[in-house]
């Protein structure tokens, strides 16, 4: 069976069946890589090191195979083709009059990683251009699907986001763009297998399947493997203009940091307000 919640919902429930000694996960894949260090300080994870893991990124990986990097996420511009003429190329485009009431994000303080992509935009250009980008009137969501799903309807009056990920292959109405002046996020999506999984056999098999060739070469986008090439038109994600695949890590650590930029934007936005994206029915 496979759970699909929010990392940082996934994260406390394993907490409560670590400290109640009641595991019943096997395998967790989480973007709150701060956790996979504390977690294995516990001993809670099984040292395993699947097929290919030597040919894994040194930066993405536990020395003693406790953790490591199963695929890379990174957010990038999308837009819907058919409902813009303006192809935005950089943060700066979202504050064109064209842009107004077409815009739909994810709430920062509801993501961690959608909050660092607006923590390096704030970074280039100041807390004035997310001024401006309030006076474009976007519509705020929870979840990181939710714009793309909202951006694909029929008959949608939203033309572009950049707190979602769709890849590196366009399909559909969707096309794509990253930044050369701004800066992108990009990290490993981290995985681990626990020390007490009931089925960790199974686990074994899913970790070595996200590793493999077929896997990664079926998902089109760029890799933990430093020997897999970096997908046409791209560099390898270590050496990709436009991100440090690292910093989200080194970022995600400073917990008090986090929490400051959490409630800086909770202060302008309110809470996160509207539907689960694990509903259905957005």
């Amino acid at each position: 069976n496979i759970t699909v919640d929010l990392s940082k919902y996934h994260d406390g429930n394993l907490d409560q069946q670590l400290a109640n000694d009641n595991v019943y996960v096997d395998s967790i894949i989480l973007q709150t890589l701060q956790d996979f260090p504390r977690w294995k300080k516990q001993e809670a994870l099984l040292k395993y090191a699947p097929l290919n893991f030597s040919k894994i990124y040194p930066e993405f990986r536990d020395d003693a195979a406790t953790y490591m990097g199963l695929e890379v996420v990174a957010w990038s511009i999308i837009y819907n083709r058919f409902s813009t003429d303006s192809v935005p190329l950089e943060y700066t485009d979202f504050l064109k009059p064209e842009f107004k009431d077409k815009l739909v994000l994810t709430y920062p303080n509801d993501d961690d990683a959608v909050l660092f992509q607006f923590n390096l935009i704030l970074q280039k250009y100041g807390t004035a251009w997310f001024d401006a980008l309030l006076g474009q009137n976007p519509r705020w969501v929870r979840g990181t699907a939710t714009p793309t799903t909202l951006l694909a309807a029929t008959n949608s009056s939203y033309s572009a986001t950049f707190t979602s990920t769709i890849g590196l292959n366009p399909f559909g109405p969707f096309n794509i763009s990253f930044p050369l002046e701004g800066s992108f996020v990009s990290w490993p999506q981290t995985g681990a297998i626990l020390r007490n999984a009931p089925h960790p056999e199974g686990a074994k098999l899913l970790h070595n399947f996200m590793l493999s060739n077929e896997f990664i070469n079926a998902s089109g986008g760029w890799s933990v493997r430093s020997d897999i090439p970096a997908p046409k038109g791209y560099s390898k994600i270590l050496e990709q203009h436009g991100t440090d695949v690292t910093a989200f890590g080194r970022w995600m650590n400073n917990r008090a940091n986090v929490e400051r930029l959490r409630f800086f934007f909770e202060s302008r936005l309110g809470t996160a307000q509207g539907p689960s994206p694990l509903e259905d029915n957005l």
